[in-house]
């Protein structure tokens, strides 16, 4: 699925010219893939010598502009600083930050999203998923069954992630949240908004 008229049907009308105009300008190839748990998206430089971004299907047109935009920001930081930078250090931010910024209206994202991508914006993260607030927001014009988060399960819940594995809730830490797998005792350190199906 990589035609311009196929993935449009994924962001904000109000977005879509704005978009347009990026794609053109940086002759990007956009293609949709089936969910994968551990990414959005991502951007790649292919053999032939163009560029390439994939972004998840089942995002909702939300979070997916948001991660098309910083999939964009890597091809452009890239460009215009080297291949040597951080991929997400100072320049892609301020890449991400100037890229975005036409976006953040009220006819592309709801009225309740636009402080909390603000707030975002002033220094964004390497995913939107580690900013909680945000992340949960986002979450709020998912489609299908409510998804529950790690940092929303009570101490001791038991809970299986997306490859079957069990765990239980433990305590937080600064920013992470130690949860210890039922088969084998370890402890580790979830991202709070880690994806979670509580078990009794």
């Amino acid at each position: 699925m990589n035609t311009r008229q196929n993935f449009f049907q994924f962001i904000p009308v109000n977005a879509q010219n704005a978009v347009s105009a990026l794609l053109d300008a940086d002759h990007l190839i956009v293609k949709v893939k089936q969910e994968r748990k551990t990414k959005h998206g991502d951007y790649r430089s292919l053999s032939n010598g163009k560029h390439q971004i994939t972004i998840n299907a089942n995002l909702n047109p939300y979070r997916f502009l948001i991660t098309l935009i910083h999939e964009i920001a890597h091809f452009e930081a890239y460009q215009k600083f080297g291949f040597s930078v951080k991929p997400h250090g100072k320049e892609w931010k301020r890449t991400f930050q100037h890229l975005m910024l036409p976006f953040l209206k009220p006819d592309i994202f709801p009225n309740e999203l636009l402080p909390l991508l603000a707030k975002h914006f002033i220094n964004p993260k390497a995913s939107s998923d580690t900013d909680t607030q945000l992340a949960l927001a986002l979450k709020q014009f998912d489609e299908g069954d409510p998804k529950t988060f790690v940092f929303e399960l009570p101490l001791g819940q038991r809970f299986k992630i997306y490859n079957g594995r069990t765990f239980k809730r433990s305590k937080k830490r600064r920013k992470r949240i130690e949860c210890i797998e039922l088969k084998t005792g370890k402890v580790y350190l979830f991202n709070p908004n880690v994806e979670v199906e509580q078990i009794n």
